[in-house]
């Protein structure tokens, strides 16, 4: 499955996460992110804290928040 970040009606969204500081850490954000209803594409850089996801629509920043603590890790809010 291939996802398309210029799709028409797709929403980008950047988040900050605080404790990330491997290629492991992006791998457990980007599993646990994926997992909500609509997401097509998530790339977490450990280096900047930024996770950029790409969604069918806007997420609810609660469930983004949900899946990062699942992963072990802290939103701090939007980039």
């Amino acid at each position: 499955m291939s996802a398309q970040t210029d799709t028409p009606g797709s929403v980008t969204a950047v988040y900050q996460v605080s404790g990330m500081s491997c290629g492991h850490c992006e791998g457990s954000v980007s599993a646990e992110i994926s997992e909500i209803p609509g997401v097509s594409s998530v790339k977490a850089v450990a280096s900047s804290g930024e996770v950029t996801v790409v969604s069918a629509a806007p997420l609810d920043e609660e469930a983004v928040r949900a899946a990062v603590d699942e992963a072990g890790f802290e939103l701090t809010g939007r980039a």
